[in-house]
């Protein structure tokens, strides 16, 4: 099918097949507003310049400009449940110990000992600690950050003890995510998210989810084209033909809002606009499992008449509770099937749904502009009964393992993440041919990476800011 756009302003141009919403409206379930709305914009069809991905000397200005002064997702609350519990988050050259101090406080300490540097703690790491120990000469710290001891103290008479606690970053927690900002004068968390999704996290309650999944994989390319590439559905015909039965690929829906989030909705359960006409409702179920489908035990038979949608909704729902003992029959059938993407900048993407648990987060790597970290993480409903089960040890798979190799992956989800990032050393080593320098990027479906990009491009102009040990910065 072919759109007429000679008529539209820019931007206005949509898919032909039925929306996002015209699906969502059918649902015998209906959908919360906050899955009813849109928030497009058009921001313009300029290209993307490339060297941001392939310049070095633009990689080293991020981590003075961008990284410094935005919020990150550092780890769960379940993570560091207890006084003592802590996590080491490490992005770019900072690293930081988030740990819990009090019931209801949370600090990040930047992880460097205050005599000669070394780090307090191995990246990576996490456990419980009574004190932060330097292993090089012993200095040490208590877990609230005051100074334990100095050995020797005779011969650092020019040291005062009770200004030697360890530097902080800001932290802040939301959903049961732990967030961390280098910038003492940046805005608030609430203010950087903007009110429209600080509500939707509100309704979403995601501390009342554990992590089941974790998995790390190191991907050969610049970290934000490995963030971007999750950013559409415009490649998902060609590159994941084999979920487009069951997949409203290019009639998703496009949404941004103020200047660090924006997000998709695929609905799940309807077929691509490129199989209209060439499938049945039944083959549509008969490809149903995209996501969290460990609990997918049968396929019914669709009625005469009926949608693969409805009895997809209905199956998950029944599944869902009885494999993970939730209770489910407050969420709509979009929230059990449908996959809500929010990149929340620079590196976090969220999933609130059910099929769709999940977070991704995305890092890169200091030694290599052509290399990125990118994380994925399953969060299932809390059971009802009150448990609180652990989260799972993260599987950190190398650069020639597969992700359906990683403990608790589903194979069939796995192979999909495969197929995104097989394309990812094409791209880097593409961008890096060309003798084109820009993005072309479509108005509508790829304006989550245009959005991404604005917002790039803000803390890009900024100057360097590059944390100080201020003992005052955080205020109490």
């Amino acid at each position: 099918m072919n759109v007429e756009t000679g008529k539209l302003k820019p931007g206005q141009a949509r898919h032909p097949a039925e929306t996002t919403q015209e699906i969502i409206a059918r649902d015998k379930v209906e959908a919360p507003g906050w899955v009813r709305s849109e928030s497009y914009e058009w921001l313009g069809d300029e290209e993307i310049d490339t060297q941001r991905y392939i310049d070095p000397a633009i990689a080293t200005e991020e981590f003075t400009r961008l990284w410094t002064r935005t919020w990150q997702f550092a780890c769960r609350e379940e993570h560091i449940r207890n006084v003592g519990d802590y996590q080491v988050y490490d992005v770019g050259p900072y690293s930081f110990i988030v740990t819990r101090v009090a019931k209801n406080e949370i600090r990040a300490y930047f992880n460097a000992c205050l005599h000669r540097g070394t780090k307090l703690r191995s990246s990576g790491s996490e456990g419980n600690a009574s004190e932060f120990k330097c292993s090089f000469h012993g200095w040490s710290w208590n877990v609230d950050g005051t100074n334990k001891d100095v050995p020797c103290p005779w011969d650092f008479p020019h040291v005062d003890r009770e200004k030697l606690n360890l530097p902080e970053a800001r932290v802040e927690t939301l959903g049961g995510f732990v967030w961390v900002n280098m910038d003492p004068d940046a805005p608030t968390l609430a203010e950087y998210l903007g009110p429209t999704i600080v509500a939707q996290f509100a309704e979403w309650k995601l501390e009342n989810r554990y992590t089941v999944c974790h998995v790390t994989k190191p991907i050969p390319c610049n970290w934000k084209l490995n963030i971007e590439a999750f950013m559409e559905a415009y490649h998902v015909p060609d590159t994941h033909p084999q979920v487009c039965p069951a997949n409203a690929d290019l009639n998703s829906q496009y949404d941004t809002y103020d200047e660090h989030v924006n997000r998709f909705i695929t609905p799940l359960g309807v077929m691509s606009p490129v199989y209209y006409g060439k499938i049945t409702e039944q083959d549509v179920l008969d490809q149903c499992t995209v996501g969290d489908s460990s609990f997918v035990t049968e396929k019914p038979q669709v009625p005469e008449g009926g949608y693969a949608r409805q009895i997809m909704a209905d199956m998950f729902r029944g599944m869902f509770e009885k494999g993970t003992n939730t209770d489910l029959s407050h969420v709509s059938d979009s929230e059990i099937l449908d996959c809500y993407s929010y990149t929340v900048f620079p590196n976090m993407f969220v999933f609130p749904g059910i099929s769709l648990p999940m977070v991704y987060r995305f890092r890169p790597n200091p030694k290599d502009h052509r290399e990125s970290l990118y994380e994925v993480m399953f969060l299932r409903p809390l059971p009802t009964d009150g448990s609180i089960p652990d989260p799972a040890e993260p599987t950190h798979l190398t650069h020639d393992q597969i992700f359906g190799e990683a403990e608790g992956m589903d194979a069939g989800f796995g192979a999909i993440l495969d197929q995104d990032t097989e394309n990812l050393i094409l791209q880097q080593e593409g961008l890096e041919a060309s003798a084109k320098h820009g993005l072309t990027l479509a108005n509508y479906q790829e304006i989550r990476i245009r959005h991404f990009a604005k917002a790039y491009d803000k803390y890009m102009a900024m100057e360097p800011y590059r944390p100080e040990f201020r003992r005052s910065q955080i205020k109490r």
